[in-house]
């Protein structure tokens, strides 16, 4: 039986975030957007941006448009992101819209960037065209969906969210280092679904040694994979070119942060095999994580996926750089082994950092508790 078609704004609005889902870790450094064109009550275009470099949503819905044969005309698109009016690797959205007639702009987020900023909707404005502005759902499913994006236009830095599987007493491993495995294998499977959407994957050199990870991205539906960059944090520039790692570095960069003045020896061989070394300084690991968290930005690296080991998401904790967390509780107890962070933490629980927002579900055998610690 076919899909029922959307048939009113909210109906829209959803499909518009359908599609911009889809572009979720194949857009950046661009934000996933989605597009839906509507004319006289029915659906006649829709698109997302599909991968960097190619058609922006709202031309992707155009051109969906004219290969059904439909006349965009006087329609209305709903787009989850306002149009652009610059050129870079594509014209501006905004153009296309105003070349193809369309009669009503309906926008569900701004855009962060200054000097873009409400450029795009007062084009659109002064060729005649309508702009409104979404509320309410529309408009906090389409700023959910772009806050890698706004963090890194509005800090430079990129959205990091930390991810942890302990056991019900707080442990990520036995005494002697164990942690395979900790999660089932439904939660494995999410993780490596997160890894497909995020720019950049991060682990410390306690995981890369009791470990040894690829920290690649593997699915098991056949779809296409995209990988991210692998982030090791290694201030004694331990890691050697023999790790699993540098197996996959054609396919997946990968970039080291050491402390000052790495060894140069080690340095040379780990940039002949293909690695970037990034020297950061800070006094203490809370403010060597915030350097090293600028330093990726600069890079173009706007999500991080933070999976441990406790050193590091106690350093990332302290810096005060952790915008979300994903905590899998498996039903077992350890009664002893790692605990999830360590670090100096604060004095007193007024230091502690807040979880305002929370979220808890089922993913098989565990329970996932998602938290939002800031929102940009």
């Amino acid at each position: 039986m076919p899909a029922a078609q959307p048939t009113s704004e909210a109906d829209y609005w959803q499909r518009a975030i359908q599609l911009a889902e889809h572009g979720l870790g194949w857009t950046s450094p661009n934000p996933a957007v989605g597009a839906v064109l509507v004319k006289d009550g029915r659906v006649i275009g829709e698109g997302w941006h599909r991968r960097h470099g190619e058609l922006h949503a709202e031309r992707e819905a155009l051109a969906d448009a004219e290969r059904r044969g439909n006349d965009p005309a006087g329609a209305t698109i709903f787009v989850t992101l306002e149009p652009c009016a610059h050129t870079g690797s594509q014209p501006p959205c905004a153009d296309g819209l105003i070349e193809a007639g369309v009669g009503e702009v309906v926008i569900a987020a701004g855009d962060p960037t200054e000097k873009t900023r409400g450029v795009g909707p007062a084009r659109l404005e002064d060729a005649g065209i309508r702009v409104r502005w979404a509320e309410g759902p529309a408009a906090d499913a389409a700023l959910a969906l772009i806050q890698d994006f706004r963090k890194r236009a509005l800090t430079g830095k990129p959205l990091v969210t930390l991810k942890m599987a302990m056991s019900l007493d707080g442990k990520v491993a036995t005494r002697t280092g164990d942690s395979k495995w900790i999660s089932g294998e439904e939660s494995r499977a999410l993780v490596h679904r997160w890894r497909a959407e995020m720019d950049a994957v991060a682990v410390g050199s306690g995981t890369l040694t009791a470990d040894d990870p690829r920290l690649t991205a593997r699915h098991t539906d056949g779809e296409p994979v995209r990988q991210p960059a692998r982030v090791i944090f290694d201030s004694g520039l331990l890691i050697t070119t023999g790790a699993a790692l540098f197996a996959d570095i054609d396919e997946a960069p990968l970039l080291i942060i050491a402390g000052p003045d790495p060894d140069p020896d080690r340095l040379a061989a780990l940039e002949t095999a293909g690695a970037e070394v990034i020297p950061v300084v800070g006094e203490g690991s809370g403010a060597r994580f915030a350097a090293a968290m600028e330093a990726l930005g600069e890079r173009g690296i706007g999500s991080l996926l933070l999976e441990g080991g406790p050193r590091l998401a106690g350093a990332a904790l302290t810096a005060g750089e952790v915008d979300r967390t994903e905590i899998f509780i498996a039903p077992l107890i350890l009664g002893g082994g790692r605990p999830a962070t360590e670090g100096s933490g604060p004095e007193l629980m007024e230091g502690a950092t807040r979880v305002p927002k929370m979220r808890v579900s089922r993913v098989g055998q565990d329970v996932l508790m998602s938290s939002t610690i800031r929102t940009w």
